[in-house]
C-alpha cells in the first residue's frame, strides 16, 4: 500500500470514529483538486490534500489551494496521520 494510501486509511477511520465523513474528491476535468473532503457533524467542511511525508503539492496543486483559500474556503495540507488526527479533532471540538 503506498504511503498517501496508509495515511487516507488511518485518517479516515480516526475521523468516521468522530462521527464525520472522510470522502475521496475528484473533480472530471479539473486538475490539482484537493484529494478528500473532510464533513464534520454541525456543517463543518475542510478539504484536505494529503501528502506523502517526502511529498510536495504541485505548482498546479498550489494554484488550486490558493484559488480555494481566497474563496473563504479551509483547504489543508497533511503529511501525517498524526496531523490529520489533529485537524479532525480541531474541526470536531
Amino acid at each position: 500500500m503506498a504511503a498517501e494510501s496508509k495515511l487516507e486509511k488511518k485518517i479516515r477511520v480516526y475521523a468516521e470514529d468522530k462521527g464525520c465523513l472522510f470522502l475521496k474528491f475528484t473533480s472530471p476535468g479539473r486538475k490539482g483538486v484537493p484529494d478528500r473532503i473532510l464533513l464534520a457533524p454541525g456543517g463543518r467542511v475542510v478539504f484536505v490534500e494529503l501528502k506523502a511525508p517526502t511529498g510536495r503539492t504541485s505548482p498546479r496543486q498550489g494554484r488550486v489551494i490558493q484559488d480555494m483559500r481566497d474563496m473563504g474556503h479551509d483547504v489543508r495540507v497533511i503529511w501525517s496521520a498524526v496531523k490529520g488526527m489533529e485537524l479532525v479533532d480541531e474541526t470536531t471540538s
